[in-house]
């Protein structure tokens, strides 16, 4: 992942609802992610090992180190419903993001989020979730101009970019008082973050802390495929056997 980034004469400007809209559409925008993701410490030495991870909404999670060893797995294949139904909590009903329809921009991002069960399954904590879905830096829904201090962010110099050959919109996300990230402790934009968002999937592929005690640290997150068709078996410790449709089944006749 080394020099990402593609050099552009022009720098085009990005309205700043529409980057907001952006950071608010990763849920809609794929169901399937295969990505290498890079935690970064100050002057971009890595702050722990790479991983390369298969994603499939809303539960399922497999997560190697780069040469090809398994590190985690999630899923809700196996798992049995009991315990979710008989403890259940209003929470617990909402559906997956999928299932309930978002305010869409004339441009077919997301204006405003609707009321869901929102969170892909993670691994390690940290900014892994607001990394996959960047909303924290904008909030669910615009805010009025006469209330610019309920905004959780203010975004400055927005414009075009290439990441990694994929086309992103690039913002610096200055935290305001409202900011308030997925994981507490682990905010994506500690302080004045400069950020890169996939136009294609609303993933964050790219932060870096401008100032402050944290200056320095990020992430990079290169994106191998979207909505590919996954297996079951690569999600758990059970081999299903499945067929492959695109290979030949043989099929024995005996002799005789």
């Amino acid at each position: 992942m080394s020099a990402p980034w593609d050099s552009r004469p022009a720098r085009v400007t990005v309205p700043a609802n529409q980057f907001a809209a952006l950071c608010r559409s990763s849920p809609w925008r794929w169901d399937t992610l295969q990505f290498s993701l890079y935690w970064m410490e100050r002057d971009d030495q890595p702050a722990a090992l790479p991983v390369r991870a298969w994603l499939r909404r809303p539960t399922d999670l497999r997560v190697e180190t780069l040469q090809g060893k398994l590190l985690y797995t999630a899923t809700s294949l196996e798992k049995s419903r009991d315990d979710f139904y008989v403890a259940a909590t209003p929470k617990s009903w909402l559906l997956p993001p999928a299932l309930v329809t978002p305010v869409y921009t004339d441009e077919g991002l997301v204006w405003r989020r609707p009321e869901a069960a929102y969170g892909d399954p993670m691994f390690g904590g940290g900014r892994w979730q607001a990394v996959l879905d960047p909303v924290e830096c904008v909030g669910p829904a615009p805010i009025p101009n006469n209330l610019p201090e309920q905004r959780p962010s203010n975004l400055t110099d927005m414009v075009e970019g290439r990441f990694a050959n994929r086309k992103v919109w690039l913002a610096t996300v200055n935290p305001r008082t409202r900011y308030r990230p997925f994981t507490p402790e682990h905010p994506l934009a500690p302080g004045p973050t400069r950020i890169a968002v996939d136009t294609a999937t609303g993933v964050c592929v790219y932060s870096k802390v401008l100032d402050g005690p944290f200056a320095g640290q990020g992430h990079k997150l290169g994106i191998e495929a979207v909505d590919d068709y996954l297996l079951d078996d690569l999600f758990t410790d059970m081999d299903f056997n499945l067929t492959d449709v695109s290979d030949h089944v043989p099929w024995p006749i005996p002799l005789g």
